[in-house]
């Protein structure tokens, strides 16, 4: 699974780098790293949703928060791994 987090200006003011952070530690708690492929990724175009998340190069784009970055891999990830 490929999840891509955005990392343009506007997503970076909103904590794209806590969003990530938070990630890493999830998909490495949980021992996903062989099955999770966190990657960054520039302007989706969305920059009024915050941090813009996306899966699997899906067309729907998550926003996420750092206070809502493990609900959304509890909710996102973990039900597609």
């Amino acid at each position: 699974m490929k999840v891509s987090i955005c990392i343009g200006s506007a997503c970076h003011l909103k904590g794209s780098r806590d969003v990530i952070r938070i990630l890493q530690e999830l998909v490495a708690s949980h021992g996903l790293e062989g099955k999770v492929n966190l990657t960054g990724a520039f302007c989706s175009g969305n920059c009024r949703k915050g941090v813009c998340v996306t899966i699997d190069e899906q067309p729907e784009i998550y926003s996420v928060k750092p206070e809502t970055a493990q609900a959304f891999f509890e909710e996102q990830v973990l039900t597609r791994v």
